[in-house]
């Protein structure tokens, strides 16, 4: 990268990490706080959890869309302010009804996508997987961070503390955006309708958006049974679970960075892409035989992590190609739309085979919808077939 594709990255993750640390933070302590709450059921306490999530997958094509037209920083800018009123109403809220409309008001800061394209602006297409990967490694940091050291610094200032920190950072973030990030370039606005209706009748945008779609929801729904599979090996309390999470995660890292660089390549990106799908199908197959041996649990989830880091690189970074500048914020808006989808349904489906059918109902589940991702990743064009030019809409 050059100098400015460095600090437009480096500043751009830094405003992502902000962010996502003061979400990450809450949710290794908000359901034991939430008991106490006036009002709270296990299930208003979960529509506080995913309120967040909800509202993110209703405002993140809107925000694209304004991103396309009235410009990157001011639309993330607002977005910020929204997610820093939404952690304010949070912070002074005894009740579980408050706390609720704070996460959803915190969601509808939506401003993933305008940050990818913001990203991919600032950046040269051979450069843009790394850009990628760097916020995607930034996020997992914070999520890291978030499960070693939430707990004790709730231990200091409590729940509502969290909250008030996740208000505070926004200030940062802010500075950031404006005194540290790159000028955008000038690039002609479209109304907002063509955007989307050209989004829309692009098949291979759509292919990708299947893509973030089963990412997303394999992801969850791992995560709804693998923790109890992990005490149930190993015997550990869920306070525990980090001694395997974060040498995973970190290791992980490791191995993505071959296949993000041949994404990155002039030859063949595709074949990277293809065997980042195959390695998290791989994991879900050795999950679903040998979920019962630590080492080879250990094994399936390093497999996982490695394949999920990857794409989560190449994703964007492929939709960005696709993408000409002017409709880069719908698309990635769509985009980022489906992912949160793919929270919420790999969150509702997983829990309910678990419920109906055991763990390993789940892994199948993930290892079938990760083979037809497969299948359809397959007919995505190569590099070479994106030009820089290419119009969206054209279906092709």
């Amino acid at each position: 990268m050059n100098s400015t594709e460095r600090r437009a990255v480096i500043s751009l993750a830094g405003i992502f990490a902000l962010r996502m640390l003061g979400l990450f933070s809450i949710l290794p302590v908000f359901a034991l706080y939430a008991v106490d709450l006036d009002g709270a059921t296990p299930f208003l306490i979960g529509l506080a959890l995913g309120a967040y999530g909800l509202t993110q997958a209703i405002f993140q094509i809107p925000f694209g869309i304004w991103s396309d037209r009235y410009g990157r920083k001011p639309v993330i800018a607002i977005g910020l302010i929204i997610f820093a009123l939404g952690s304010l109403v949070a912070a002074v809220s005894d009740s579980i009804t408050g706390i609720i409309f704070g996460r959803a008001l915190q969601g509808s800061g939506a401003i993933a996508a305008a940050i990818l394209a913001l990203t991919a602006d600032l950046t040269r297409a051979d450069q843009r997987t790394k850009a990628m990967a760097v916020i995607g490694i930034s996020i997992g940091a914070m999520f890291i961070l978030a499960v070693i050291f939430a707990p004790v610094v709730e231990g200091w200032v409590g729940v509502p503390g969290l909250f008030w920190l996740t208000f505070i950072l926004t200030i940062p973030a802010l500075a950031v955006l404006w005194w540290l990030v790159p000028a955008e370039p000038r690039v002609e606005r479209k109304p907002e309708t063509m955007q989307f209706a050209g989004v829309l009748k692009n098949a291979a945008l759509l292919k990708l958006d299947t893509g973030i779609f089963v990412l997303h929801l394999v992801m969850t729904a791992l995560f709804v049974v693998t923790p109890g599979v992990i005490a149930q090996v190993t015997g550990w309390q869920t306070a525990d679970h980090w001694k395997i999470y974060v040498p995973v995660l970190i290791l992980s890292v490791i191995g993505m960075l071959p296949l993000v660089k041949r994404h990155s390549g002039v030859a063949s990106p595709q074949r990277a892409f293809l065997i980042a799908i195959a390695i998290l199908g791989v994991s879900q197959a050795v999950l679903v035989f040998t979920q019962h041996s630590l080492p080879l649990l250990i094994v399936a989830l390093w497999l996982f992590f490695v394949g999920f880091n990857a794409l989560e690189a190449m994703l964007p970074s492929q939709v960005s190609r696709l993408a000409p500048t002017q409709h880069r914020g719908a698309a990635l808006g769509v985009y980022s739309t489906t992912e949160y989808l793919g929270v919420f349904v790999g969150g509702a489906l997983g829990g309910w085979l678990h419920g109906q059918y055991g763990v390993n109902a789940v892994y199948l589940f993930s290892l079938v919808m990760v083979l037809l991702w497969l299948f359809v990743a397959a007919g995505l064009p190569g590099k070479s077939a994106v030009k820089s030019g290419n119009a969206v809409g054209t279906g092709k």
